[in-house]
């Protein structure tokens, strides 16, 4: 299972939220490429970059800090936030990102979003699947819907997506515990590999996803808050 610390930008700073609530920001550094290269001296590979203020506008904000980490580290980013067009995808590869989360354009426009995904291959698109209630949410949390998360996974995977990123809003930067009912249900129901996000509170729940069979899982504010070492994620890493 892939270890995928977050980094979450606003104003080109290392933030975190609660439940998706702009109003709850705290930062935690000021310089987010170095929280990147910490990751990456403890051997994590992968790194989660959401561009906050690009989720909020609708447009992609903050690509220079995707490529300052981008060209400062060998971590593997998956970049999302405010990826609405063709230019934005196209900004966020060319600014270092691996691999892209579309959401919210992927309810707002399917038939745009079938075209990426053939353009750059289901490899390269992840898919956000951001849910409250088990109903998507979209542009920034701020948006709601009627589309079961599920049934959204399954109509993607017809299109091709191999991969998912899904967060519970309501776990999210809570520090209670993960949705692993929620994932054991996608994971049950679904042949997506599945990046579980929101909610893990220790290590425990690390191992708790694995067994769950995801086959990643994004740690945000347990490592900011002291909940996770890094020490710990590398042990996991070596271990798996």
């Amino acid at each position: 299972m892939k270890i995928i610390p977050a980094i979450d930008i606003i104003d080109g700073k290392c933030v975190r939220l609660s439940k998706g609530d702009y109003n709850t920001k705290k930062i935690y550094n000021e310089n987010p490429l170095e929280v990147a290269k910490e990751f990456e001296e403890y051997g994590i590979q992968f790194l989660h970059l959401v561009d906050l203020d690009g989720a909020k506008s609708k447009h992609i904000v903050n690509q220079k800090v995707l490529e300052k980490i981008a060209s400062g580290t060998s971590l593997q980013i998956d970049f999302g936030g405010g990826l609405k067009s063709r230019q934005d995808i196209e900004m966020a590869f060319n600014s270092g990102a691996k691999q892209v989360t579309i959401g919210s354009i992927a309810v707002q426009d399917p038939d745009f979003c079938l075209q990426i995904i053939e353009e750059y291959g289901a490899q390269k698109i992840i898919l956000g699947a951001d849910c409250e209630n088990r109903k998507i949410k979209t542009s920034g949390w701020q948006e709601e819907s009627n589309i079961e998360v599920i049934s959204f996974i399954l109509d993607y995977m017809k299109k091709g997506i191999k991969e998912t990123i899904c967060t519970d809003i309501s776990k999210d930067g809570m520090l209670a515990g993960p949705s692993t009912d929620l994932y054991k249900d996608i994971v049950e129901q679904t042949s997506v590999q599945l990046i579980a996000s929101g909610g893990i509170s220790g290590i425990e729940d690390v191992y708790t996803m694995k067994e769950t069979g995801c086959s990643g899982t994004i740690i945000g504010k347990a490592i900011y808050e002291g909940k996770i070492t890094l020490q710990q994620l590398q042990n996991f890493i070596a271990n798996a």
